[in-house]
């Protein structure tokens, strides 16, 4: 009888931290001697969703703010992110598509800073599909994107670290940034430190084996919403947002 309660409550703990471990999508790693938080999400279990403004017109601001559960198809919000980079009013700075709608109009200019440093690159997800392309080659496609964010630079290009990230630079900053898997699962990245674009590119190239990944913003903004983890959200304000959810089985079912 001892043997047999034993081996139940073995069975049932193994069974609570294994359904534990399914309902926490981010982890933290160490890589190359840098801590990060790694969060996943796999189409066929989590929906993915863009916010900006509310319905009233006010950018929701905070990660915090978000909804916590969708009606249908989509359950509770697992985790969120910000989703690239804005202006002062919150504004995305590049193309920006929300529930199939085109908000912020792609953005070619040339110009200063981190998104103008070509190439850059958009995240976007298509028919069930995610992936992470050159904005060139995104224009040159022309997806039906549900769901699109640009930004930059480009981390990984094709299996290649973008040709002006420097290994021996010395600009270290917080980061986060998205990649795809060639599995299909969309990887999210936040540095718990400051760190290179080299040493944030190679995470995910080798690290993570992210053929492409895109950066989507560094300094005061990378930002995590996800409980589990006592990661509630951001104290600066942000614009484009990008949040988790997971899908509900009986929804999923049909």
């Amino acid at each position: 009888m001892i043997a047999f309660l034993l081996a139940a409550a073995t069975s049932l703990a193994a069974h609570n931290n294994g359904a534990l471990a399914e309902t926490r999508p981010c982890h933290s790693i160490e890589y190359e001697h840098d801590a990060y938080t790694i969060c996943e999400a796999d189409l066929r279990k989590h929906t993915i969703r863009l916010y900006w403004k509310r319905s009233g017109g006010a950018p929701y601001a905070y990660l915090s703010a978000l909804p916590r559960a969708l009606e249908g198809e989509v359950g509770r919000l697992l985790f969120a992110t910000n989703a690239g980079m804005f202006d002062p009013a919150l504004k995305p700075v590049g193309l920006y598509v929300e529930l199939g709608r085109e908000l912020v109009h792609v953005n070619t200019k040339p110009g200063y800073g981190n998104f103008h440093m070509k190439p850059n690159g958009v995240f976007y997800i298509s028919v069930d599909r995610a992936a992470v392309a050159e904005t060139r080659a995104f224009l040159k496609q022309r997806p039906q994107a549900e769901l699109a964010t640009q930004s930059g630079p480009m981390l990984v290009i094709d299996g290649r670290l973008h040709p002006r990230f420097d290994r021996r630079s010395t600009s270290l900053k917080a980061r986060n940034g998205v990649g795809v898997r060639a599995d299909g699962k969309v990887i999210f990245a936040i540095s718990q430190g400051e760190v290179s674009f080299d040493a944030f590119a190679r995470l995910f190239r080798d690290g993570l084996n992210c053929p492409n990944a895109l950066f989507l913003d560094g300094g005061s903004a990378p930002s995590l919403y996800e409980p589990s983890l006592n990661r509630h959200g951001n104290i600066m304000s942000l614009g484009p947002m990008l949040a988790v959810f997971e899908r509900n089985r009986s929804a999923s079912r049909q």
